[in-house]
């Protein structure tokens, strides 16, 4: 009987820990529950047009993982094992740049070889070259437009919210609000979608 007492005890304490863990997380909270409720709804509706889209173009085995706010603080090892990617390697992220340089008359999306903005798609393990990214929109308009028409930059986190629909460290190249050309920069070779 007193191995029972003991577990029971455990398990009391163990309880009153977990409640006031709770108590110390929704304390600190940056939001009330009904702006929590928003967001949380915001992401199911972006999950099911996500879902949507991927089967209409038929993608018929695909996942969506949430992952905590401090997962960017995370050793690649450790998002690497939370996303049950296949290696360090397989991390991605998109980012979406601007053409700081591009001429007047390019303000927007509608020709894909000379656009304003262009979403990146960079694994974790690679640098962006934004060298390579000039020299390749260089050769796809046969080197009719000069090189230093080209000027890759971060694109403001606003501009990214209004071109593709997504928040920060939230940008995916699948349902864009814009249809935005995508360059994949992997390693060394960036190949035209």
């Amino acid at each position: 009987m007193r191995m029972e007492e003991a577990l029971a005890e455990l398990e009391r304490v163990q309880t009153q820990l977990l409640q006031r863990i709770s108590k110390l997380e929704r304390s600190h909270l940056p939001s009330p529950s009904s702006q929590n409720d928003t967001v949380e709804d915001t992401a199911t509706d972006t999950v099911a047009r996500l879902s949507s889209i991927l089967r209409s173009n038929g993608v018929p085995d695909f996942s969506f993982k949430r992952v905590p706010s401090d997962y960017y603080d995370w050793p690649l090892e450790a998002r690497r094992d939370a996303l049950s990617a296949a290696s360090i390697h397989h991390l991605c992220k998109s980012i979406v740049l601007v053409n700081t340089q591009a001429p007047a008359n390019v303000v927007d999306c509608s020709d894909r070889k000379n656009s304003k903005y262009y979403v990146v798609v960079v694994q974790y393990t690679a640098r962006f070259n934004a060298e390579a990214v000039k020299n390749f929109l260089y050769s796809l308009n046969n080197g009719s437009i000069a090189k230093k028409k080209f000027n890759m930059r971060l694109a403001p986190e606003e501009t990214s919210m209004e071109l593709t629909g997504y928040g920060h460290n939230a940008v995916t190249c699948i349902g864009m609000k814009t249809d935005i050309p995508v360059r994949m920069d992997m390693l060394i070779s960036i190949r035209f979608l």
